[in-house]
């Protein structure tokens, strides 16, 4: 998802496994809430980062009830609001979230249950909330930190507010957050190497996260697309900025942003082939109007993939090969429905997909293809819903169609003549 979640879940564990403490604070020459602690991380992470502060960060506290603002105006702003209905009209869709979910709302609710500090790039402060447990001040410090230094290097607010790409946003968030997570617990270590002394490694914190949910009720609750995509970043973001350091030391990653999750997911697809997503445009609609238009990325697909078939193997077998996807959330004389369109490295797995999601739609509704179908489409009718999946060449690339209408509206919304491919 796009919006930019708190972090505090992931930090807790982390600072849980993080076994070695910090080093004796200097000397503050930082005024302000939690001068020594700003002043002990600040040398600390430049060095970790390799970059100076141009200008001193700066920490003011905040109350419960003004986060609680914070948050309401951030999930307000009309782009967001925006945003958020587009996401949530194609979430239900595509059965990532039940129908009854209001996901502004649920969002803000998710959000001060868990904030416990935040650096606003609108007005370049690191926020702490008043009450927040002592030692976890520590750690939430260094890792915001890290967040100030960016945005002194590259416009943090620009990306966040970034709009139509969500798989390139949620790319650019790991990198972000990836570093923060990965140089606050290095820091926390001593400045070791984290994939030798972290013990259980990512695992172990992912674990720990969901140990941990019985003191989130919220989070606990949340759909798995919602929980999934607050950890993605902080998690596969870390590992990513680990392979970084390690095959670029010295390198400045702002300078060469990854354009995609399956960038985060594969290394490969990054540094040695540097296998950028196709950019698709859907031209003029059959009998519809597009109200919306977002992408996945190969980790929610993969995401879309698990809700249904409830097996990982699947999952990640049916979304490698992914090479770009763009969604339309669309209006038809019957009512609303989705488009979705993925392209992919080769026939065999453009193939492999289209199995794999036509499992999908049969357990999620729990109905086969009806007759009629062949070999390169397939067409459901289940629970008001006339859905089809095919498979077409576009422009020489293996293409899969995902549609799913209301009862009566026809399908081939997609003029494939009109759809537009390009790197």
């Amino acid at each position: 998802m796009s919006a930019r979640l708190n972090r505090t879940v992931v930090l807790v564990a982390a600072a849980s496994l993080a076994l070695v403490s910090a080093c004796e604070s200097q000397k503050s020459k930082y005024e302000g809430p939690y001068a020594s602690q700003v002043a002990e991380a600040v040398p600390q992470i430049e060095k970790a980062v390799g970059l100076k502060f141009k200008t001193p960060p700066r920490v003011e506290t905040r109350s419960k009830d003004q986060v609680r603002q914070y948050i309401v105006k951030q999930v307000s702003d009309s782009q967001a609001v925006h945003d958020l209905n587009g996401q949530e009209a194609a979430y239900k869709r595509l059965g990532l979230i039940p129908d009854t979910l209001k996901l502004q709302s649920f969002l803000e609710s998710l959000l001060v249950e868990q904030i416990v500090g935040f650096y606003d790039p609108h007005t370049k402060v690191l926020y702490i909330v008043d009450g927040s447990p002592k030692d976890l001040v520590a750690t939430i410090v260094t890792h915001e930190l890290v967040h100030a230094l960016q945005d002194q290097y590259i416009s943090l607010d620009s990306v966040q507010h970034s709009s139509g790409d969500n798989d390139r946003q949620t790319a650019a968030q790991s990198v972000f957050e990836g570093q923060a997570v990965y140089e606050q617990i290095s820091i926390m270590l001593g400045g070791s190497n984290i994939a030798i002394n972290l013990p259980g490694g990512w695992d172990r914190i992912r674990d720990m996260i969901r140990e941990s949910q019985a003191s989130m009720p919220i989070f606990a609750a949340a759909p798995r697309v919602i929980q999934e995509t607050l950890i993605f970043p902080y998690l596969s973001g870390a590992e990513f900025y680990r392979n970084y350091k390690e095959r670029k030391p010295g390198s400045v990653v702002y300078r060469d942003m990854p354009v995609s999750t399956e960038q985060i997911i594969h290394p490969n697809a990054y540094f040695l082939t540097r296998d950028n997503p196709t950019k698709i445009t859907f031209g003029t609609l059959t009998n519809a109007t597009d109200v919306y238009e977002n992408d996945l990325g190969e980790f929610e697909t993969r995401l879309f993939l698990f809700q249904h078939l409830d097996d990982q193997n699947d999952a990640i077998r049916g979304a490698a090969g992914w090479d770009g996807d763009r969604y339309a959330v669309v209006n038809t004389p019957q009512g609303p429905g989705i488009i979705w369109l993925t392209v992919w490295d080769s026939p065999v797995e453009a193939g492999e997909f289209y199995d794999i999601a036509g499992r999908a739609i049969e357990k999620r509704f729990s109905t086969k293809a009806v007759t009629g179908g062949n070999s390169l489409s397939k067409k459901y009718s289940a629970a008001g819903r006339s859905l089809q999946l095919s498979t077409v060449e576009i422009g020489g690339r293996p293409v899969v169609i995902y549609e799913d209408l209301p009862a009566g509206a026809n399908l081939n919304v997609v003029n494939t003549g009109q759809v537009k491919l390009a790197q």
